[in-house]
């Protein structure tokens, strides 16, 4: 097999080339690898789908490890407590929701049409219309590089927050931690996924307003699972973030910034038409979105050059074609400057940045 860049192995298709490739097809070989890279001194890169990365023109002089396993097994299926289901974590994440909503298992429709492998969502604790898998999570196995051992990290452990967790914070300076930082692969190798998921034929009760208004219903309310899943990949369509070759909009990594949460003060200095969403210990939440529009970035600025916000969508940032990684980073900076001079408002990235900085 030719060995691949990081532009072949990535959604934004921008990257260059790897020290070293290998693709492993059971747990036991990922832990191998991981293990003997450790061992070695080598840089880690795991990966799945490659949807939540930006990595360097320069590419990665280090071991890029791509795990291919798939599937998944319930294990525990109990009408009352639920239906425990457990996901390797190489298993495209789509293939889940979807295998859930045909089978009347509910708690991760509104997460249809997400990019990316299984064991990359609660690394992030990926959310979208009013879910987070942090919702239905119930233990992740890891393989803890710092201990060298497997380990099976219940939820209460996982601490999730807004688009992070344990496993995400593990990549930061940590002063308890003499290894970190974990960079760019996390000291929690994820292993595989159990979600807790409910029985029933109907969704859970909807949280976002869009969707809510899409299905025609209210917040709170509840609808078919089939007609929500349809619905949030509708939606995802429209703004680009459903995997397209066709469209190059969904040349992306997607949401390239988060939303802000801001403190009491910082929300308070806001244009009284801004959006404001309650969020952990009395703060609030903005939209990026939002700020980026009204900083005066339009959908599709930087056209007709090779990197352009989408023209869907201002949160996505897109390669039209023979974009680089500089490219990229150039638009992310003219975005992120021109907010900050706005609203005094930093955006902080989304995806990993590998080799490259803001």
């Amino acid at each position: 097999m030719q060995q691949p860049t990081l532009a072949d192995l990535t959604t934004l298709g921008v990257g260059g080339p790897v020290g070293a490739y290998v693709e492993t097809s059971t747990e036991a070989e990922l832990i191998d690898v991981v293990r003997a890279a450790d061992a070695d001194g080598a840089a880690l890169l795991v990966l799945g789908g490659g949807s939540n990365l930006l990595v360097a023109d320069e590419g990665f002089d280090g071991v890029v490890v791509r795990d291919t396993r798939t599937g998944l097994t319930m294990p525990d299926h109990s009408a009352c407590a639920g239906v425990t289901v457990t996901v390797p974590a190489g298993t495209p994440w789509d293939d889940v929701v979807a295998h859930a909503a045909s089978t009347r298992l509910y708690g991760i429709e509104a997460l249809s049409g997400i990019p990316g492998s299984t064991g990359a969502t609660p690394v992030q604790n990926v959310g979208a219309y009013g879910q987070e898998v942090a919702q239905t999570v119930a233990t992740v196995r890891v393989w803890d590089r710092s201990r060298g051992r497997v380990r099976t990290l219940p939820l209460v452990d996982l601490a999730f927050g807004y688009r992070t967790s344990l496993l995400k914070r593990s990549m930061r300076v940590d002063p308890q931690d003499p290894g970190a930082p974990w960079y760019p692969t996390p000291r929690y190798l994820v292993l595989d996924v159990t979600f807790q998921l409910r029985v029933g034929p109907l969704s859970a009760p909807v949280a976002y307003a869009e969707l809510a208004r899409a299905l025609d219903i209210a917040v709170g309310e509840r609808a078919p699972l089939p007609d929500v899943r349809a619905a949030v990949l509708q939606l995802r369509s429209r703004k680009g973030m459903v995997l397209d070759p066709a469209d190059p909009d969904t040349a992306s990594a997607g949401s390239f910034f988060t939303n802000p949460v801001l403190a009491e003060a910082d929300a308070a200095a806001l244009p009284d038409d801004a959006p404001r969403f309650p969020a952990e210990g009395g703060r609030t939440k903005t939209s990026a979105a939002w700020l980026i529009e009204q900083a005066g970035f339009a959908r599709g600025h930087g056209l007709p050059g090779p990197a352009a916000l989408s023209t869907k969508h201002t949160l996505a940032l897109t390669n039209r074609g023979g974009a680089t990684a500089g490219d990229l980073l150039a638009l992310a900076r003219t975005v992120r400057d021109g907010v900050r001079e706005a609203f005094g408002i930093v955006l902080e990235p989304e995806p990993v940045l590998v080799g490259a900085a803001l």
